[in-house]
């Protein structure tokens, strides 16, 4: 592979920190949490103790400060892995910056110390059973009752559902049939009103606690309103470049993985007197694949270049997103192929490769959506966008 120049000494010494708490604490239990369905809150505090969590959030609210690339690092050692039971990539890169960057100063100084010691855990509510990819459809309610917003609603397909403190709620806000006016607001999970449905059973990411959320006539107080109101469009849209490059980086770090461990199972598996790495079928798929692992790393290494400059745009993490899901779900599904039928077998490795993959082309905005993004910054003029 094409040698990485991104990373210095420290990001390699956090890196041989996170992988041993990885191969330590995680990998063991981790069958284990997919046939239970969540990991124990015990866990987080765990990992909140080792520097796994919100690496970007500020000294003053008890986070390390750092860049981007600590977050790369954690996100790369979970992928290469196999880990996907904790949500701390909900956690992390998809609650804390919502926080970070849009909340006020009592919010962030009440939740962003307890998110980085993993004493409280952060979700996000934005899809309904209505309303996935089309953020605009979406029919939760906040209404204004003097110093208090009185929510409700249902929101579906919830990461970290069960074991969540709270969750950053999108919401109509505005009068009815104003699809744009929406808000973000923080709900405490032991709010009077707030449910959860059971578990959800997934084709992947089994460990991951996935549910629905209920508000019935919720009431919290106005100041949980996280940045101005009406404006939660802007504010997503503002972090789903950075959501997207995470979830680039992730499927990157899977396609090497898997890589690695299939040209190892051919070296080792023996067919017709000889082993799978011999036959030239074998070997031309496997060139194809490293092919196009090193110039998909490449590519992401420059998007998060882009990243720590602040100048990668939505439609270039979009098209990086399309890339690299795409890739990562081909790479599964040739390497589980080369592996026979000890790949189809839910203890192999790439067997829960390939059933975790699928969720990237829907999860953080679905494939087409990516695709319409492209093609809006491609024809469309500027003017004439949302």
């Amino acid at each position: 592979m094409i040698p990485r120049t991104l990373f210095e000494a420290d990001h390699e010494a956090y890196r041989d920190s996170v992988r041993r708490f990885v191969a330590g604490e995680l990998a063991p239990r981790h069958a284990h949490w997919e046939r239970e369905g969540i990991v124990p809150r015990g866990i987080w505090r765990q990992a909140g103790a080792a520097g796994l969590l919100c690496c970007g959030v500020a000294e003053r609210y008890g986070g390390p400060e750092a860049s981007f690339l600590f977050n790369v690092v954690v996100i790369e050692e979970l992928a290469r892995a196999g880990i996907t039971a904790p949500g701390f990539f909900i956690h992390s890169e998809m609650v804390a910056p919502y926080l970070e960057v849009y909340a006020s100063e009592a919010l962030k100084s009440r939740w962003l110390p307890r998110m980085v010691r993993g004493e409280a855990i952060g979700a996000i509510g934005i899809t309904e059973p209505g309303a996935g990819s089309d953020v605009r459809g979406i029919a939760a309610t906040a209404r204004r009752d003097g110093g208090e917003y009185v929510i409700n609603g249902q929101k579906t397909f919830i990461s970290n559902a069960h074991n969540c403190d709270f969750v950053v709620l999108v919401v109509k806000s505005g009068p009815p049939g104003e699809r744009g006016a929406m808000s973000l607001i923080l709900v405490e999970s032991d709010r009077a009103g707030f449910s959860r449905g059971p578990r959800m059973q997934k084709l992947g990411n089994r460990g991951q606690d996935t549910a629905e959320l209920f508000f019935d006539d919720v009431r919290v107080p106005a100041s949980n309103l996280i940045g101005a109101e009406h404006r939660a469009m802007a504010y997503l849209t503002n972090n789903l470049a950075r959501e997207r490059l995470a979830q680039a980086v992730r499927a990157a770090a899977v396609c090497e993985a898997t890589l690695e461990q299939t040209v190892a199972h051919v070296k080792a598996r023996m067919a017709f007197g000889q082993p799978l790495a011999a036959f030239q079928n074998t070997r031309f798929k496997l060139a194809e694949l490293r092919a196009a692992i090193t110039a998909a790393r490449v590519y992401v290494d420059r998007c998060i270049e882009l990243q720590l400059r602040g100048t990668l745009d939505a439609a270039d993490a979009a098209a990086l997103k399309l890339q690299l899901v795409e890739l990562q779900c081909a790479t599964v599904d040739q390497c589980l192929q080369l592996h026979g039928g000890s790949g189809y077998l839910w203890d192999s490795p790439v067997c829960r490769a390939y059933a975790d993959a699928r969720i990237a082309k829907i999860a953080g905005g679905s494939l087409e959506i990516m695709k319409q993004i492209i093609a809006r910054d491609l024809i469309d003029p500027p003017g004439g966008r949302d």
